[in-house]
């Protein structure tokens, strides 16, 4: 059975409307209009309240580019799921942040909190954040006073998420910033038999390493599964799987979960993550699919 997970609105974020492939966010006290291609249906404000977006994200040919109506800064704070973020549009329509993730957050911060009261558990507990993007997991958890291994290719998402850790207090929280490659970072940790009581995979459809390492799905997913089984330790509290805009099923991510299941007992949950619009019919927008291990 699938579970879906719904960000609503808040103080700093809400998704004001959505449709024919776009969509409309506020960030704090500016809006954004961006590209979302799975809004296949009609918007339900008019298209008066979409005009007034502070910021559209148009494209040209392949290029994008962002079209101001104001003078927005480089990037503004604004505090989603319990996180502070630096929110900055990118030239590839990003904002720094996936709002839907709230659900997943709030998750960590409960299971690490509750496990870590066990007496028989590691403390601090030890957890692996790979695609770890600008840190909103990593922090989630670090708030919870895990030791948080962060990982990702991009040096410029590093910068970002230590910038969000100062910004919430934890620059000197125990996380260690690592800029590698997802699998050949794993791989070592696997021969210097370190190990993880949990562990986040963040993984996008397609990407490169910070030294042009390439990364497809379709065929590195399963490996990199196969080898974070391995960095598990004896007593493991969770594996956590998101996916974005790669076509598989929530299914395809569970399966490759069941191993940890057969192994250590727990249970597993899979589904949609999605975000409610802030209007009447609170329509939700899917984002994304996950899959969690958690004992």
């Amino acid at each position: 059975m699938s579970t879906i997970l719904t960000t609503k609105s808040e103080k700093d974020y809400e998704l004001l409307d959505s449709g024919e492939g776009e969509k409309l966010e506020r960030y704090g006290k500016y809006v954004l209009r961006r590209p979302d291609p799975q809004s296949l249906w009609k918007p339900q404000l008019d298209e008066k309240e979409w005009a007034k977006a502070d910021a559209v994200f148009v494209r040209d040919g392949r290029e994008g580019r962002w079209q101001t109506k104001v003078e927005l800064p480089e990037r503004w704070q604004a505090e989603i799921g319990g996180i502070k973020f630096l929110i900055r549009p990118t030239a590839f329509k990003h904002t720094g942040v996936f709002p839907e993730q709230a659900s997943n957050w709030e998750w960590l911060r409960t299971y690490c909190h509750s496990e870590r009261s066990g007496a028989k558990l590691r403390n601090p507990l030890s957890i692996l954040n790979l695609f770890g993007y600008t840190g909103g997991a990593t922090l989630v958890c670090a708030q919870a006073g895990a030791e948080v291994c962060h990982v990702d290719g991009s040096k410029t998402a590093i910068g970002w998420a230590r910038d969000n850790a100062t910004l919430n207090g934890l620059e000197k929280a125990p996380v260690r910033w690592i800029l590698d490659d997802a699998v050949k970072f794993v791989e070592r940790e696997v021969k210097r038999e370190h190990k993880y009581d949990g562990i986040i995979l963040d993984p996008p459809a397609f990407g490169h390493g910070p030294t042009g390492e390439m990364w497809r799905i379709e065929k590195d997913f399963m490996y990199l599964v196969d080898l974070c089984e391995k960095v598990l330790s004896d007593k493991p509290l969770f594996v956590l799987v998101n996916g974005y805009a790669s076509g598989y099923s929530a299914i395809a991510y569970e399966n490759n979960l069941l191993p940890l299941l057969n192994k250590f007992g727990g249970k597993i949950e899979k589904g949609e993550l999605t975000i409610a619009e802030s209007g009447k019919n609170g329509r939700l927008l899917p984002c994304g699919i996950f899959a969690r291990w958690s004992r």
